[in-house]
């Protein structure tokens, strides 16, 4: 019991609750007074001791499902996109501990599992291998990612109290009323960062299936943590999808968004739906974007016309960012046509398929 307890705190620790050793000691004298053999008594005795504020709640639901598994776990969901592998954890070795005043070790003590990270455990892992356990956990790891945004100086300036380029007049002359009129004290004004245009454009054709639906997660978490940001869903032809992505509803979201997408699991035609993005969602995206497109290469269209499009998208945008999750491979090379013709045209090409691309994604964006 105390060892899944341990586990259960380290998953919340890993998701941002703050959850200490106080608050293991409540949980097992809280579990002495409840009936262990009911699971919902259990966890309700366990989320009252553990959870100190609103947003513990989402995460200790996940976090108690994670450790004590999911009692519906016969039911298989209506998706699309089934899941493959089990949650994989690093322990420590059952051997016997050691006395400390130089006896023998205990002969029936065992290692507790050592203290680790969901965080470390899902950073690598492959998009592809996620459980659905696994996809809720990393959920709370994707929107604070989704936070990481492009940002671009500003025309309008802000006072700063370090030396800069611009005066700032009208508090230099408040300052001087208090030396009988003379500047002594300047004061100085400096340009505001705001949030730069950043438009997604996922791939959700048959090949891109094992990982469309994680990366949807993320244009829902960019969509919900900023305004600026335009979402697009591509197969056979383009979607907008910002609307539907809209709102702290994660699952509603990707529910409305699947609707919208009627070629989902389908064809490839990268050609067509950069040309429909150029020249019927021009305007909206404007100029000075960063543009994320999120897909394998595998095309079925003309290549002569994604290469056309992708140097007219690139002319428009302030940088263009491919994440192609077979680029995690050490040996891969864009052999593929929809590559060869896209490669040219793109800033960086990275790999999609794991929370350590998107993180590599978030850090080359906050640089531009």
């Amino acid at each position: 019991m105390v060892r899944r307890l341990s586990d259960l705190t380290a998953v919340l620790r890993a998701q941002g609750t703050r959850v200490g050793v106080g608050e293991l000691l409540g949980a097992v004298r809280c579990l002495r007074e409840v009936d262990c053999s009911s699971r919902e008594e259990v966890r309700l005795a366990l989320r009252t001791v553990l959870c100190s504020a609103r947003a513990d709640l989402e995460r200790f639901e996940l976090a108690f499902t994670a450790v004590y598994g999911d009692e519906r776990a016969g039911l298989e969901r209506d998706d699309p996109l089934a899941q493959l592998g089990q949650i994989e954890r690093a322990v420590m070795p059952r051997v016997g501990i050691a006395d400390p005043r130089g006896g023998d070790a205990a002969p029936d003590a065992e290692a507790v599992p050592a203290a680790w990270s969901e965080v470390e455990l899902l950073r690598e892992k492959d998009f592809a291998r996620y459980t659905d356990d696994e996809m809720a956990l990393a959920r709370e790891l994707i929107a604070r990612l989704a936070r990481r945004h492009p940002t671009r100086l500003s025309r309008r300036t802000r006072a700063t109290r370090r030396r800069a380029e611009v005066p700032d007049l009208r508090r230099t002359v408040h300052a001087s009323l208090r030396t009988g009129g003379e500047p002594l004290h300047r004061r100085w004004r400096e340009p505001t960062r705001r949030p730069r245009q950043l438009v997604l454009v996922c791939d959700v054709s048959g090949s891109m299936a094992p990982y469309a639906r994680m990366l949807m997660q993320y244009m829902h978490a960019s969509v919900a943590a900023r305004r600026r940001v335009e979402a697009f869903a591509f197969g056979t032809r383009l979607t907008r999808i910002t609307q539907e992505l809209a709102g702290r509803d994660h699952d509603h979201a990707l529910e409305r968004a699947a609707a919208a997408v009627t070629d989902f699991s389908g064809g490839t035609r990268i050609g067509a739906a950069i040309a429909e993005l150029n020249r019927a969602h021009g305007r909206r995206i404007g100029r000075g974007a960063v543009i994320v497109i999120l897909s394998d290469g595998w095309d079925r269209g003309d290549p002569e016309q994604l290469d056309a499009e992708m140097a007219r998208l690139r002319r428009a945008a302030h940088r263009l960012v491919w994440l192609n999750p077979l680029a995690a491979h050490p040996d891969y090379q864009p052999l593929a046509r929809g590559m060869q013709a896209a490669v040219p045209h793109t800033d960086r090409l990275l790999a999609g398929n794991s929370l350590a691309s998107l993180e590599q994604l978030a850090s080359i964006m906050e640089e531009m």
